[in-house]
């Protein structure tokens, strides 16, 4: 029987035992020690003494047997706590680029709100009517293709970087003085709909006129400071709202300062800032300068008396006496379309009498379509939709803006 024992329980029993005692604890010891008395009680009879040794072996293997399930639930449990552990750290590293996608879109969305709310604060058709006016007056100035050089572009980029912050000056002003107008009539823009703060849009205001008028300093040209500075007394004058000033509550001083800008200032000042300061050239004022300046006369006249025509519900509740408060919006779309007729008729006759075939045909053939296209649209505007007038009146700056690109081919 002893020879099965030993048999039965190897030596690593005794290990195995040794290395679960700190775990089991004094329960172990105790359990030990019941079992190994009723072992010697009954082993007495029949073993001798010199067994013991085995016996003891037996009875500690013994006693693994009993602690067996208590350890076995130990390890499942710190397999388990393990196994949750893992699955913590692969939903903590699964949800890191998850909040950081979602961070990076929040910074997306703040950054577009802020670039959409700032376009409809610097009104884009006047910024590119302002663009591209002082780009096609500068073509007037190119008499040879030499012309077109480094210099030339540095000239006019300079210009109209310097013009583009009065630009912004001059509408931010007229929407800091209109808050409670356009509630009413355009809603849409950022002061109006709460989207900017009155301090943000003074902030931007200021920063714009200093930074015009920095520039114009520091690029030295006396034509394109004071084209800068006689624009910021007009759209100040225009705009604010102080004793004698104002002048938008006047229909004639209003459409004054408009034609006074896009009329006179724009075409002369800035060719003049070509001619004299880049090229260094004396002054001179040719054929298509004297054109330019006479049809976009009668554009910021038009221009003027348009502008209101959408805006009549506003403007009469807070006493602006435009045109169209005063005569009626049919009458003065009416006027406006007579208005643009007459120019392109003036076009057609300078076109004509051109002395360069290529430019008596384009100017001709182009102020052709554009009168033709002018007159189809407005027998279809709708004087009773105020979407179907605004639209017509983004139209006419469409108009506008073909006109510059036709007034360099002018000869």
């Amino acid at each position: 029987m002893d020879s099965l024992l030993v048999g039965t329980f190897p030596k690593s029993c005794s290990y195995s035992f040794i290395t679960t005692t700190s775990i089991a604890g004094g329960n172990l010891r105790r359990s030990k020690h019941c079992t190994t008395n009723n072992y010697y009680s009954i082993a007495s009879s029949c073993a001798p003494k010199a067994s013991r040794h085995k016996r003891k072996i037996q009875n500690e293997c013994n006693i693994l047997r009993f602690w067996q399930p208590s350890l076995n639930h130990y390890c499942e449990g710190v397999e388990g706590q393990s196994k949750y552990q893992e699955c913590n750290r692969k939903f903590a590293v699964k949800a890191a680029p998850e909040q950081s996608f979602e961070s990076e879109k929040n910074i997306l969305d703040v950054v577009k709100s802020s670039l959409d709310a700032f376009y409809r604060f610097s009104r884009p058709h006047t910024v590119i009517g302002t663009a591209l006016s002082i780009i096609s007056v500068s073509l007037l100035a190119v008499d040879k293709l030499p012309d077109i050089s480094p210099l030339f572009f540095t000239g006019v980029l300079e210009a109209v970087v310097a013009a583009l912050f009065m630009n912004i000056y001059i509408v931010g002003l007229n929407q800091l003085s209109d808050v409670e107008i356009d509630k009413i009539n355009k809603p849409y823009l950022p002061l109006a709909s709460g989207e900017y703060s009155i301090s943000t849009g003074a902030i931007i205001v200021v920063s714009s006129a200093i930074l015009s008028f920095w520039l114009g300093w520091v690029v030295g040209s006396r034509p394109l400071f004071w084209a800068l500075f006689i624009s910021f007394v007009l759209g100040t004058a225009y705009s604010i709202n102080v004793p004698w000033l104002r002048w938008k509550r006047f229909a004639v001083l209003a459409a004054m300062c408009i034609l006074s800008v896009r009329a006179v200032i724009v075409q002369l000042a800035f060719f003049l800032h070509i001619q004299t300061f880049v090229f260094k050239r004396p002054a001179i004022f040719s054929r298509p300068l004297i054109f330019a300046t006479a049809f976009m006369s009668f554009f910021s006249v038009v221009i003027a008396l348009f502008k209101d025509i959408p805006d009549i519900e506003g403007d009469k509740i807070f006493g602006i006496q435009s045109f169209s408060v005063r005569l009626g919006q049919k009458r003065v779309f009416w006027i406006c379309v007579t208005l643009l007729q007459l120019a392109y008729g003036v076009a057609l006759v300078v076109g004509a009498t051109s002395s360069c075939l290529w430019s008596k045909v384009v100017t001709g053939l182009g102020h052709a379509i554009l009168a033709s296209v002018l007159f189809y649209r407005a027998k279809s505007v709708d004087l009773r939709s105020k979407a179907s007038i605004t639209s017509f009146y983004m139209f006419i700056w469409k108009l506008f803006y073909a006109e510059y690109l036709l007034i360099p081919l002018v000869r």
